[in-house]
């Protein structure tokens, strides 16, 4: 095991600088990392890490979101209103629509098929996304216009309502039938889950206003309240739920709003432990491609994942409407919503364990999406920011 964290530090942040000095996004050295360190290449990553990797990828992401509560300002946010919501749902709807129009046609599959292929691939990748928009937020980028904290809240929220529509027709597929409960479940675990981060960060920040403690002890406090949220929503068995990802991000904002200056000094050491962080994320993420299944896809694919991509990015031309957004503005908006890596590394082989006659063309889909989406995305916003966006 320990072999296998200092090849994943030294060889994913080595590629990662490469990948920077030729001006291409440093994920892609990490995913690269990933796919060569993995199993199916090499197999140099101990099993008991890759046992825990869904994990360690899920506290990689609990940290970032963190890191955007504590930066992220919501004035900008309610200047644009009511797109920020349609954005929390719309583009993924549009995806899975061009997923169900065009993926019967072109791969032969079923339209519940096509559903369960769309539910995979409609979400946006937080791990992508979020360090990027809080990086455009520290340099003042789009901010006044709330750019970077509109795609912000829209991917975290976004994830939630495609795994719910993923799980729904999933049950379909095994002949439970839609649920209503499950559609009522996505707008109350998104209500629950700001109203717990926000009592939870007031209650921390009057916590630390009472208790004098080092900034350290604060982030592990912090840190271990945001993984019991995560355990909490994954052994709860009700019918309603919480989403707890969506919680942990406002923890970040509920305590900036009592206590700004801790919230400040607590995001420069989120920044310092998403260095490490970031690198476990990307390069476990890269361990779950399986390489050979790309061997597989054909042409088909590729014309399905660009069709389901402009579908999507369509969605986000329509929640910007009516906005005083410029033509570049909402062009980055469109771009900055294409990453694909986390959602589909997670659920992109649940169909073929399940049996599914999809599964497989699902899970290649998946992987040649994140393989395509998750560089490009990242590279199309790390190059375009600048130029689309203006700095405050």
């Amino acid at each position: 095991m320990l072999l296998s964290i200092s090849l994943i530090l030294i060889v994913g942040m080595s590629m990662g600088w490469i990948c920077q000095k030729v001006k291409l996004p440093s994920l892609l050295g990490m995913l690269i990392t990933g796919i060569v360190l993995g199993p199916y290449v090499l197999n140099l990553i101990d099993s008991s890490i890759l046992g825990i990797s869904a994990e360690l990828r899920k506290i990689a992401l609990v940290i970032i979101l963190t890191r955007a509560g504590l930066g992220l300002d919501l004035s900008g946010l309610k200047k644009i209103g009511r797109p920020a919501i349609l954005m929390c749902f719309v583009p993924a709807s549009f995806e899975l629509i061009g997923m169900i129009l065009i993926a019967p046609r072109l791969m032969g599959v079923t339209v519940l098929e096509a559903a369960i292929m769309g539910a995979v691939l409609a979400a946006v990748s937080p791990a992508v996304v979020v360090p990027r928009m809080v990086r455009l937020m520290e340099e003042g980028y789009g901010t006044k216009e709330g750019i970077p904290q509109l795609i912000l809240a829209g991917a975290s929220v976004d994830d939630v309502y495609v795994i719910v529509l993923f799980s729904t027709f999933v049950g379909m597929m095994q002949g439970e039938g839609a649920s209503v409960i499950r559609f009522i479940n996505i707008p109350v675990s998104i209500l629950l889950g700001i109203g717990i981060g926000i009592l939870s960060g007031v209650l921390l920040a009057f916590f630390f206003q009472r208790v004098h403690i080092r900034d350290t002890v604060k982030v592990l406090i912090i840190l271990s309240i945001s993984l019991l949220l995560v355990v909490a929503e994954d052994v709860l068995t009700t019918p309603v739920t919480f989403s707890a990802l969506i919680a942990i991000m406002f923890i970040g904002i509920g305590l900036q709003k009592k206590r700004e200056n801790v919230a400040k000094r607590l995001a420069v050491k989120y920044g310092k432990l998403w260095v490490a962080a970031e690198v476990f994320l990307f390069v476990l993420v890269g361990a779950t491609v399986n390489i050979s299944y790309l061997g597989k896809v054909g042409l088909k694919a590729l014309i399905l994942i660009a069709g389901a991509l402009l579908f999507r990015m369509l969605g986000v031309y329509v929640c910007l409407l009516g906005t005083k957004l410029k033509g570049r503005e909402r062009l980055f908006a469109m771009m900055a919503y294409m990453p694909k890596a986390t959602v589909q590394a997670a659920i992109g082989g649940v169909p073929l364990s399940l049996g599914f006659a999809c599964g497989d063309t699902v899970l290649t889909v998946a992987v040649l999406a994140i393989v395509l989406t998750a560089p490009l995305g990242a590279f199309a916003i790390d190059l375009s920011y600048k130029r689309m966006l203006t700095k405050n």
